[in-house]
């Protein structure tokens, strides 16, 4: 019987490390582009260029058999992830045009949250109290970057706050895929469904493309993959109570490059807000983690 890899803390945060650097460049390079191009158009633009890199996996004698011939159940989650997700791309790359980049990361963190909350509605998985305690935190750590009635909130404030919740409909349908089939396949659906899905609403607002535009998105594709792959390595190596901490560092990170590039003077409300946020988000992952222990104990520990 197959046993699980032993965990390695130092590569899962070093693996993880790298996912912060390739999205947090993603989010730099939608700022610098996102003023200039209509946001249909950009996120378009970002997962045409994307499915570049599944070229070789497409490829692959049978491949596009293999997709034709998938259940209908499969495609219609499929399809059902590949809306949700259109939607929040879109708002996300809206909200990245209006509002500072460490507001965007910030509230992005909010996406696991929905996720257990969804999981709980929908997979009827359990929602203890200090989840629920751990959720509270994470949606005051909101109220203290929004600041409603203290500030004036842009459009791309309220973009964010349906972003999150988009983007964890797009995970959990995404767990449902992934015990019908292997990961590559779900990124493969999720972006030539994505691509259908924005190609629309590009043609409303489409404006002809430089060189320089497609190149800073072609750029933006190939960071976003290389994070992806980054956060799976990361996932493979350590815990997610290990590695889930480190993300906090994005939002440092975001908040650096928005003052030195961007002139976005530094806020400490969204600072300690983003914290709360992934405070609350790592706790609820350490108690998945030690859930998921107490069910699959570890072999050796369980000749003790």
């Amino acid at each position: 019987m197959a046993t699980a890899a032993p965990a390695r803390p130092l590569a899962g945060i070093l693996w993880m490390l790298v996912t912060g650097f390739c999205f947090v460049t993603v989010t730099a390079i939608v700022k610098h582009v996102g003023g200039t191009i209509p946001a249909p158009q950009a996120a378009f633009l970002r997962f045409l260029l994307g499915l570049v890199f599944f070229l070789p996996m497409l490829s692959r004698p049978g491949a596009v058999a293999a997709l034709t011939a998938l259940p209908q159940s499969i495609r219609r989650v499929a399809a059902a992830r590949a809306a949700t997700h259109t939607l929040a791309v879109m708002l996300w790359f809206f909200a990245m045009a209006r509002i500072p980049i460490a507001d965007v990361t910030a509230m992005n963190y909010l996406s696991p949250v929905y996720t257990t909350i969804g999981a709980a509605l929908f997979f009827h998985e359990k929602l203890a109290a200090r989840r629920i305690a751990a959720i509270g935190v994470a949606f005051l750590g909101t109220l203290i970057i929004l600041r409603p009635g203290l500030r004036e909130l842009d459009p791309g404030h309220l973009a964010m706050v349906f972003t999150a919740p988009a983007f964890a409909a797009s995970y959990l349908f995404a767990k449902r895929l992934s015990d019908e089939v292997d990961a590559g396949t779900v990124v493969l659906l999720m972006s030539i469904g994505v691509t259908i899905g924005l190609a629309p609403f590009a043609a409303l607002v489409w404006v002809p493309p430089t060189a320089a535009q497609l190149g800073w998105l072609f750029l933006v594709a190939g960071f976003a993959t290389a994070g992806h792959y980054a956060m799976t390595r990361a996932f493979a190596a350590a815990p997610l109570a290990v590695t889930q901490p480190v993300t906090f560092l994005q939002l440092v990170w975001a908040t650096m490059l928005g003052a030195l590039v961007f002139a976005e003077p530094p806020d400490p409300f969204v600072m300690l807000g983003g914290g709360l946020i992934v405070a609350a988000v790592s706790f609820i992952s350490w108690r998945e983690w030690r859930l998921s222990r107490r069910i699959t104990p570890d072999p050796m520990e369980a000749k003790h």
